[in-house]
């Protein structure tokens, strides 16, 4: 039976324009008039035409398959940023793959597969810093370093802008009226747990406290971490009255840690995390966060990417993300 799948020749027929046209179109190149490019766009919609992927590939040299590296699926912040970048990816012609590499020597021989044998045109690497899996990025591929700032160069950077996080975290506990504020950061290896602590200190700084380096412990993200963290600071002479747990999840193991030896959140001790996660509104107190819009730092790292892919001799763009405090009971 004849195919009935529409052709590009059918497009530019239904557009009343050339075949060549509808493929510069399709490839997003320039020269077509943006009238010219709706009526097509339009045309491509109401015919359902879907391109030929590989036909593209021979033709372009291009796979316009692009892949996500991150340490690992399953954490909720990485979720997130994927899923982003994916529709991001989506909508603009690409197709975004994940792997998760939980170690150095992974990331390595998974960019050796992926980028060194040019199976994708892209990398994007999520928390490029949690070991030394920064230096196996190639200097001749696009590459989006996603939650840190790149000590290479070349490469474009988008994350939340930490700095910002920790002051807006720490200040709000010090318009509480606390002074005695504790932070539990994630490991001192990634940018984001440095720029919320240079937050916090700058929020100390600007309400005259002086910084007490007995009242920071670091953690791994993880609430049992957090948890261990908060008994030693609870047991001190001068205990805080104030908890700044880096994420979400240390800030439950802090709420949890903190009933486990009598104390009431918030009366005895005030809790705030950052992430906001979809859970955050039902934990017991519900938990005042910093909210981070995930989602539009997976779009905004899709979008840098296939910027360096279009412009590669464009000096590299590094964003910052704003996050907004978002106020529930546990402070």
């Amino acid at each position: 039976m004849p195919s009935l799948r529409p052709t590009i020749r059918d497009v530019a027929a239904h557009a009343g324009v050339s075949y060549q046209t509808v493929s510069r179109v399709i490839n997003g190149e320039p020269g077509v008039a943006p009238a010219t490019r709706l009526r097509v766009e339009k045309a491509i919609a109401e015919l359902g035409y879907q391109p030929n992927a590989i036909a593209r590939s021979m033709a372009t040299g291009s796979t316009r398959t692009l892949i996500c590296l991150s340490p690992n699926l399953t954490d909720y912040t990485f979720a997130c940023i994927i899923e982003g970048a994916q529709t991001e990816a989506r909508k603009r012609g690409y197709a975004l793959f994940s792997a998760s590499a939980a170690d150095e020597g992974l990331f390595a021989e998974l960019v050796q597969q992926m980028v060194g044998s040019r199976r994708v045109d892209g990398l994007m690497v999520i928390n490029p810093y949690a070991d030394g899996r920064h230096a196996h990025v190639p200097t001749d591929v696009p590459t989006v370093f996603v939650g840190a700032r790149p000590r290479e160069v070349g490469v474009h950077s988008v994350a939340l802008d930490d700095v910002e996080v920790g002051r807006m975290a720490t200040a709000h506990l010090i318009e509480r009226g606390h002074r005695r504020i504790a932070m539990i950061t994630g490991p001192l290896a990634e940018d984001c747990s440095q720029d919320r602590v240079l937050g916090y200190k700058l929020a100390l700084s600007q309400a005259d406290i002086p910084f007490d380096p007995a009242l920071q412990c670091e953690g791994d993200w993880s609430a049992s971490s957090a948890y261990a963290a908060c008994r030693r600071l609870l047991a001190v002479a001068a205990p805080p009255t104030a908890v700044f747990a880096q994420n979400d999840r240390m800030a439950i193991g802090v709420i949890r840690a903190a009933r486990d030896v009598g104390w009431r959140v918030p009366a005895d001790l005030a809790v705030i995390g950052v992430d906001d996660m979809p859970l955050a509104s039902y934990f017991d107190p519900p938990l005042t966060t910093i909210r981070q819009d995930l989602f539009a730092i997976g779009e905004q790292a899709a979008r840098l990417l296939l910027l360096a892919l279009q412009e590669p001799t464009a000096p590299p763009l590094h964003l910052r993300i704003p996050a907004q405090l978002i106020i529930r009971a546990s402070t």
